[in-house]
């Protein structure tokens, strides 16, 4: 019987998809995540992304119709920094990430409108 619960325990924990790593972070902790090479991901309308957006950022907009399907086909075991206005489209968009088996994604906290607070630059627009 001990045998067999140690057998289960050790299979649960090697089929988890569970997210290592899902976090809000600052917009200094951000900037060095995008030093670090994090593809960041930009979630908000196209029409929002060409007004002004972080160098390198990739944008799907999640009120696509294929915003799930557009994030599917991203690499989970990639690093992303995702963000959008002021939080609330990229707070919900976590849960997707989650469900999807993403290994660590980061949510800039308060979005953009904390990126540009801060004094952070942006390109386009």
């Amino acid at each position: 019987m001990r045998r067999f619960l140690v057998l289960v325990v050790l299979l649960s924990a090697c089929s988890s998809s569970a997210t290592a790593v899902v976090d809000m972070v600052g917009a200094s902790q951000a900037d060095r995540l995008v030093g670090d090479s994090a593809a960041v991901l930009d979630i908000r309308t196209p029409e929002e992304f060409a007004e002004g957006h972080i160098e390198g950022a990739i944008n799907i907009d999640f009120y696509a119709a294929d915003f799930a399907d557009r994030i599917g086909a991203l690499d989970p075991e990639a690093v992303y920094l995702v963000y959008c206005r002021s939080g609330n489209r990229s707070g919900q968009a976590i849960d997707l990430f989650r469900d999807l088996g993403f290994v660590e994604v980061h949510e800039i906290e308060g979005g953009i409108l904390t990126w540009v607070g801060e004094g952070l630059p942006l390109v386009g627009g």
